[in-house]
């Protein structure tokens, strides 16, 4: 940390390395829990389906299947990419988007999630300098970027992504004193508080509507933001997001085409306006305070 407070632009240089391969391992992650998952949820199932059996259904080494295994293949041909060529950003732009063996496309989603990674990186090193609650906050936005492109793809938030990130908030707060980003009593609100807040407001809908307007993933992931911010920043949090969500809503409707009971992931949401209130939730609250009691 001292020497990268000695030379600045090394901060800088160090994030944004590090978002790109981070966000190259975000790819991974989006794309393999929501697998994981169901193959897990297939496994419990056959095992419900032959509990009075003999012997349990057995999973071979060749069905492994998880963050590290099987290496990383072209979805065309199957072949294994090889270690040049997935080099961040760089081998999209080299290979100009397509496969080395059998040149089928590339999505492009994969270089502007490493990118984005990257920009984020950027923006809290320059925010927070070289400083452990950095370290911490890289931690905390790549983790919400994941559980974002998880929910934009299958409308899920997994309990792999938000409860360790709900502990970890808890924890990051207990190892320094006064807290690192909120104390730990304002911590423990904020988890508790981020978690009921938006389980009152699905009670409140679906006693009113007799539907579920949201999903118990968001009301995890508001706990876990709590749980790093503290209950002091829930109300930016539901505030940013509510805007952002009925914003994007009214802006798909319009432009788009979409039915007003479409549904729409709100965990996105959440997580932008998380990162934002990490970052400047207090300048916020200043100028709320200065236009209207100013």
């Amino acid at each position: 940390m001292e020497i990268l407070a000695a030379w600045p632009i090394a901060l800088l240089i160090v994030a944004g390395l590090l978002g790109l391969i981070v966000g190259s391992f975000l790819n991974v992650v989006a794309y393999r829990v929501p697998i994981m998952m169901e193959r897990a949820w297939r496994t419990q199932c056959k095992e419900l389906e032959t509990e009075h059996a003999a012997d349990p259904p057995h999973v071979g080494a060749a069905d492994r299947f998880d963050l590290w295994w099987p290496p990383s293949a072209c979805p065309g041909c199957g072949k294994p990419i090889a270690a040049h060529n997935n080099v961040p950003v760089l081998s999209f732009l080299w290979l100009k988007g397509r496969c080395a063996s059998c040149g089928a496309k590339i999505s492009p989603r994969y270089p502007v999630v490493e990118a984005v990674a990257a920009v984020l990186g950027l923006a809290v090193a320059a925010t927070l300098g070289p400083t452990w609650p950095m370290a911490a906050a890289l931690g905390f936005t790549w983790t919400l970027l994941a559980l974002t492109l998880i929910d934009l793809d299958h409308k899920l938030l997994p309990d792999s992504l938000t409860l360790p990130l709900l502990w970890a908030g808890l924890l990051v707060n207990a190892l320094a004193d006064g807290g690192t980003f909120a104390s730990l009593s304002s911590a423990v609100l904020g988890a508790a508080g981020g978690y009921v807040a938006l389980w009152s407001v699905y009670k409140l809908f679906k006693l009113i509507t007799g539907k579920e307007g949201m999903g118990y993933g968001d009301f995890k992931l508001l706990a876990a933001i709590g749980a790093w911010l503290g209950w002091q920043m829930l109300p930016v949090v539901i505030l940013l997001s509510a805007a952002a969500g009925s914003v994007v809503g009214l802006a798909l409707i319009a432009f788009r085409g979409r039915s007003s009971q479409t549904a729409i992931p709100f965990g996105p949401y959440l997580a932008g306006a998380g990162w934002v209130a990490m970052l400047w939730g207090d300048d916020l609250v200043r100028l709320y305070e200065s236009w209207f009691f100013g």
